[in-house]
């Protein structure tokens, strides 16, 4: 699969839904509510809460910085909203309501028994996604962020001010900012705050600290970590540490199981270290932390996805792919394979998800998103979001925003002052002549033809700019001031070719990136043969298949 040079049309439905989630106010406080297209549905009882559909909303906005360098103000935008809603009572709301043991762990569905609570405490354990505030010993604590436990509301909130940092070259967020807290308490944070204290926890606690009281999950920790790693790219920290440590001491040793020549067999799905209780080790339960170790261990990662995808039989032509009951998992199978290159796999799971997931334009065809046959009136924001990387995501992709992170384009003529939702831009780029080009696009098909204007800024000199549009000289731009130009043009496909002369300070012309480094193909375990073709069947089955719930309808938020 190539890498995408443009925002494809699914892509910038997308991206237009996601803007008018972002965009319309709503009210999360104690004494409001988030509009209903918030997914606070999917997953129970781990993820049925809409902050969730904040940080997965966020990962394909930090992709389309890097097909768009040129062109970041409206993922800024929509990065700031989603990042101001994460500070609000509903986005603690589990923290800030679950006190103590549930009261009603004697009636979880049977299904949950051994999957996701250990059989010999079936009616006395807490299921995941109640957080147990105020048990023994830790007692209430007010403050979400700095607490024992509720470690995957900081984690997952200090990756997407870390993607917010990438995207958009501004600190905003290292000024303090309140967090809301019990009975109206709020607590000030910053970004380089919380980063520190995430860190220093989990360098006093070197099995990693936990979300539920008292469960430590490598899912959540893998997430945490993979914010270490892009803080202390973008602020030059040095916290990631924790991470490796934690991955070579414990997650290795404690979570997962190896053959003697080194195939991973199993992996749990948390560890309870009040009860020394691993829970569910099966082949499987690598594949939901694999997007977030991708970029901190690929060769880790790769062993978990070919555990999971060869005992699936994903990645045998003569096996059928089944489609889990929660289709995040397929979703999370397609995404993958193309990050790790596993084109077999990929074109399989495609033409799977295209069946299963049911893609659909909606709003006159300006919006896009993935419905999943749930006849509901909008697109489930979890699942559509991360099942949206698969139009992103090439081999390696994700790897690089961490390890090769394009800071250079912050130095780099930029579009400004587009006026989206009216107009889009589907490619912007600095290439190596000293030329950016940049082609417009209709994203609200109401106002195709309309006048509009954009500008062109942070130029060497704008007195020795030309533009040329669709292939021929064009003249209707102004200076603003030497390094500013504004372009009049229409609401419709045009192609620019602004010829700003950008040089690097080594005297190159000045492009988005570097060429990125070509990172090993996923390599297949040795010894591990095609199963037989029920072979999914049989895993999803004998795992409870990740994510028991389904994707049904029922808002069990709280």
């Amino acid at each position: 699969m190539a890498a995408p040079t443009e925002l494809n049309e699914r892509v910038r439905g997308w991206l237009r839904h996601t803007w008018r989630k972002a965009t319309t106010p709503d009210d999360w406080s104690r004494t409001g509510e988030p509009n209903k297209w918030w997914d606070q549905y999917s997953t129970p009882p781990m993820l049925n809460f809409p902050r969730f559909d904040l940080s997965e909303s966020s990962y394909p906005l930090a992709l389309m910085a890097d097909i768009t360098p040129a062109w970041r103000e409206v993922y800024s935008r929509i990065l700031d909203e989603l990042i101001s809603r994460h500070t609000t009572f509903w986005a603690a709301v589990d923290w800030l309501t679950q006190f103590g043991n549930d009261p009603k762990r004697g009636d979880y569905p049977p299904e949950w028994k051994a999957f996701l609570i250990p059989e010999h405490l079936w009616g006395e354990y807490d299921a995941p996604g109640w957080t147990a505030n105020g048990i023994d010993p830790w007692g209430l604590q007010p403050d979400p962020i700095g607490s024992d436990g509720n470690l995957f509301f900081r984690g997952f909130l200090n990756l997407m001010l870390a993607i917010h940092r990438y995207v958009s070259g501004d600190p905003k967020w290292e000024q303090p900012f309140p967090v809301a807290g019990l009975e109206d308490q709020t607590f000030d944070w910053t970004h380089p705050r919380i980063a520190a204290f995430l860190a220093d926890q989990w360098e006093q606690r070197p099995e990693g600290p936990h979300c539920e009281n008292t469960k430590i999950w490598p899912f959540c920790l893998s997430a945490a970590g993979l914010g270490l790693q892009l803080t202390d790219r973008v602020s030059s920290t040095s916290h990631h540490w924790v991470f490796e440590r934690w991955v070579k001491e414990h997650l290795k040793k404690r979570y997962m199981a190896f053959t003697p020549d080194g195939r991973m067999q199993t992996m749990a799905l948390y560890y309870d270290p009040e009860i020394d209780h691993l829970q569910n080790p099966n082949p499987l339960m690598g594949l939901p932390p694999c997007w977030y170790i991708i970029p901190q261990d690929r060769l880790l990662a790769e062993l978990m996805y070919q555990t999971a995808v060869t005992t699936l039989g994903w990645n045998n032509p003569a096996s059928p792919v089944v489609p889990p009951p929660d289709l995040r998992f397929l979703t999370m199978g397609l995404v993958l394979a193309q990050e790790l290159g596993d084109t077999v796999t990929a074109e399989r799971l495609r033409r799977s998800v295209e069946e299963s997931c049911e893609p659909r334009f909606f709003e006159g065809d300006d919006e896009f998103g993935f419905w999943f046959e749930l006849g509901e009136e909008f697109p489930r924001g979890q699942m559509s979001a991360f099942l949206l990387l698969g139009e992103l995501v090439e081999e390696g992709s994700w790897w690089r925003v961490f390890n090769e992170p394009n800071l250079g384009k912050f130095d780099e003529p930029v579009v400004a002052g587009v006026d989206y939702p009216k107009i889009g831009l589907s490619q912007a780029r600095n290439n190596d002549d000293g030329v950016l080009q940049a082609t417009t696009y209709v994203a609200t098909a109401s106002h195709r033809g309309q006048a509009t204007t954009f500008r062109v800024e942070n130029l060497p000199a704008a007195s020795r700019v030309t533009v040329r549009r669709d292939g021929a000289p064009y003249d209707r731009w102004k200076s603003i001031d030497n390094g500013a130009i504004e372009i009049d043009t229409d609401i419709e496909r045009r192609e620019f070719e602004i010829i700003t002369g950008y040089r690097r300070n080594d005297g190159s012309a000045g492009s988005a990136s570097e060429p990125a480094t070509v990172r090993p193909k996923p390599r297949k375990p040795a010894g591990a043969e095609p199963e037989s073709p029920d072979v999914g069947v049989r895993a999803i089955q004998d795992a409870g298949i990740l994510l028991v719930s389904g994707a049904g309808t029922c808002p069990c938020c709280v």
